[in-house]
Formats: structure tokens, sequence, C-alpha cells
């Protein structure tokens, strides 16, 4: 099944990614469960650059899906650039998108991902309202 990112969506954050040898598989291409690092990487790295750290005894994010459709090989050496984006906010979650390409072709989409992104207590392992000041960031 793939899962289409939608066209009314924020762009939040954007990095670009070096591809390790490590990061190839069997084949030659970047494995599939890397595409997945990466794409958890863009999302940590955002939500550090809003200044969120894991707090296990406080509130924070975390995803409830997850998923990656693959439309091009991607190969070593280079490096990724990652787009990630936001939309949908609900009263306990929203969405996160990110794009990857080759940095030397930034229009041309090896790959797309997501995740639904919920806020939640940690101790209590419940979900909360996303807090005002994410609503703002998260909103298009």
């Amino acid at each position: 099944m793939r899962i289409e990112i939608p066209e009314k969506k924020k762009l939040v954050y954007e990095m670009s990614i070096p591809i390790r040898w490590g990061d190839m598989d069997a084949m030659g291409h970047l494995n599939n469960g890397t595409y997945f690092r990466y794409l958890e990487t863009a999302r940590i790295d955002w939500i550090r650059s809003l200044g969120i750290a894991p707090e296990p005894g406080g509130e924070g994010m975390v995803i409830v899906n997850a998923f990656c459709n693959f439309y091009r090989q991607i190969e070593y050496p280079g490096d990724v650039l990652l787009k990630m984006y936001v939309s949908d906010p609900a009263r306990t979650t929203f969405e996160s998108w990110a794009t990857m390409a080759r940095a030397e072709a930034p229009d041309v989409i090896c790959a797309a991902g997501g995740a639904t992104t919920i806020w939640v207590d940690f101790p209590k392992q419940k979900a909360l309202a996303l807090p005002d000041w994410l609503r703002a960031v998260v909103s298009g």
C-alpha cells in the first residue's frame, strides 16, 4: 500500500545526511531499514531544533506508525537531502512527512515517508493535547 504525502503541508526542517558505506545492502544500494533511520534522524533533529529533548519523566512526542515509499535507489557515495513537513494537527496528534533526494539532485525524490506523531505524558503512558506552542509550529 502506498501512502501519498499530501499537497497541503508545512516545511519545518531540512538536513543533509552523508551516505555511509555500511548503509548499503548486498545489492549495492541503501538498505531499506536505513531509510527509516534517516527519517528518524530528521525527525529527532527537527524536534531538538525546537528545544525539545527526550525526557522520559515528562512529556514529549512519539510516533504511532511509520511508512516509507521507495521510488529510486540511493547508492554510496553522496549525501541525502531530507525535507521534513507537518500537517493535519488534531487534538493530540499531527502528521509528519519527509522526502529524500540526493543532495546533487534535490528535485528528484528517491523516497518519501512519514509518521503519525502523538504528544504523550511518558510516565502515565497517556496522550495529551498538543501544547499551544507546538500546535502553532505544526499548523499550516
